[in-house]
């Protein structure tokens, strides 16, 4: 009996493609269930957890009535957050502050001063600075939320009951533990 016959079987029973079909699967199976991978997130290994606050800035947000949207996002302790479309959950909001809307205006001097914008539909948007705090893992690169890095510029969607809309970051402070 030969090794391989006209038909390309071995000892004239199995297909050739047959067994190399099965020493591929075998491979599969061995790479996925017994060769040992990373587990977690690389965030995660060795990173230690601190206290960290993140300011977001927020301008020209359109409401019908931003006093009320100011006043409830001051006055909620916590707000959820998502963080370049990954949810991350609650933060505290630690405090939000109502930033001026003004325009420049030339004086006949050839100066410019800052006056505030006269324009009325100016009265249904809002501009706000909203600091969040939570303690996040510090890694080589700088804090990370879950498993995303936040810097300065990180999209940040912020989602409460009343509200929901993006904004970014503008300051990252990492706090010693207290």
């Amino acid at each position: 009996m030969t090794l391989l016959d006209s038909k390309g079987r071995l000892f004239g029973k199995v297909s050739i493609l047959d067994v190399a079909a099965g020493l591929i699967i075998l491979m599969v199976l061995f790479g996925i269930f017994l060769y040992p991978g990373t587990s977690g997130s690389v965030a995660q290994v060795g990173a230690t957890t601190k206290p960290v606050e993140v300011d977001v800035m927020v301008r020209g947000l359109t409401a019908s009535d931003p006093e009320k949207l100011f006043n409830a996002i001051k006055n909620s302790e916590t707000t959820n957050i998502i963080i370049r479309n990954q949810p991350y959950g609650q933060v505290k909001v630690k405090d939000a502050r109502l930033l001026p809307r003004s325009t420049a205006v030339p004086q006949p001097d050839g100066s410019v001063k800052a006056l505030p914008d006269p324009r009325p539909e100016l009265d249904y948007t809002i501009d706000m600075l909203i600091t969040l705090a939570d303690n996040a893992q510090m890694t080589d690169t700088g804090p990370v939320f879950g498993n995303t890095k936040v810097k300065v510029g990180t999209p940040i969607e912020l989602d409460g009951d009343l509200y929901n809309f993006n904004t970014s970051a503008v300051d990252v402070r990492v706090l010693e533990d207290s």
